[in-house]
C-alpha cells in the first residue's frame, strides 16, 4: 500500500496492490474487504490493483456484485494484471526493478528463458542498483525462473560473448547473489553445529569459541531448542 499522486488529480490516493499467486475462491470479496477497511481508516480516495502471479493463464473476475430483485446494492471493481498474459519483451526498457523481477512470471516458452534471464540482468545493470536490492531481485526472479544446468550454462556462455563491458557487469552481479547465498548456507550450517552441541548438553561460551558465533547468538538458538 501507498500513498501517492496521480496525474491529473490534485489530492493525494491510495493504491492498495495485492500479489495472488494461488487460486482463491472468492478473491473478489477479499479485495472488497481489504478496500472497505482501508477507507473505513483513511477516508481517501483508493486505487485497488490485484496482481495474478499463477504459473498458467487463468480467468480471474475483476468485480463484486450484490443485487437483488429489485435493486443493484454493490458494484465494486478493481484493476487486475495477469502476468502470464503479459508479454516479457514489451517490459524490458522499462527501467523499473518491481517490473524487471517480474520478468519471471510473464508469458514466455521454454525457448525463451535463457534470454528473458539475460535481458533481466541488463536491466538491474542499468538501474545501478546498491548490492542489497540487486540480491534482492536476483533472489525473487531465480525462485521463480530457474534454469537446467545446460540452460545456465549456455546462459553464462551468452553473457561472456556480450559486449565486454556489459558482460563483466552481469557477472559481477551474479557472483556476489552466489557469494551471499553460500555465505547464508555456511551461517545456517554453522546454526545445525551448534544447536547439536546445545542438545549434548555443550556450555553457551564453548560453543561460542568453537563456532564463531556470538554469545548472544548461541543463546538464541538455546531457546528456539526449548520452544521446540
Amino acid at each position: 500500500m501507498v500513498e501517492t499522486k496521480l496525474r491529473g488529480i490534485d489530492s493525494l490516493i491510495i493504491v492498495h496492490i495485492e500479489s495472488q499467486a494461488n487460486f482463491q475462491k472468492h478473491f473478489n470479496e477479499r479485495m472488497f474487504i481489504y478496500f472497505s477497511k482501508l477507507y473505513q481508516k483513511y477516508r481517501r480516495k483508493i486505487l485497488p490493483i490485484a496482481i495474478f502471479s499463477y504459473d498458467t493463464p487463468r480467468e480471474e473476475p475483476n468485480s463484486l456484485l450484490m443485487n437483488f430483485p429489485f435493486a443493484e446494492i454493490l458494484h465494486f471493481n478493481y484493476l487486475s494484471i495477469e502476468l502470464k498474459k503479459k508479454n516479457w519483451r514489451d517490459y524490458i526498457r522499462n527501467e523499473n526493478p518491481v517490473a524487471a523481477a517480474l520478468l519471471s512470471k510473464m508469458g514466455y516458452n521454454m525457448d525463451e528463458r535463457i534470454e528473458v534471464k539475460k535481458e533481466f540482468f541488463r536491466i538491474i545493470i542499468r538501474l545501478e542498483l546498491d548490492k542489497a536490492r540487486e540480491s534482492l531481485l536476483t533472489g525473487f526472479f531465480e525462485t521463480y525462473l530457474k534454469l537446467t544446468d545446460d540452460e545456465e550454462y549456455r546462459f553464462k556462455e551468452e553473457v561472456k560473448a556480450m559486449d565486454p563491458k556489459e558482460g563483466e557487469r552481469i557477472m559481477e552481479v551474479i557472483t556476489s547473489y552466489e557469494r551471499i547465498g553460500m555465505e547464508k548456507g555456511m551461517e545456517k550450517g554453522i546454526e545445525k553445529v551448534a544447536k547439536r552441541m546445545l542438545e549434548k548438553g555443550k556450555q553457551v561460551d564453548e560453543i561460542a569459541e568453537l563456532t564463531g558465533l556470538s554469545i548472544v547468538d548461541v543463546d538464541r538458538l538455546r531457546e528456539e531448542i526449548s520452544k521446540n
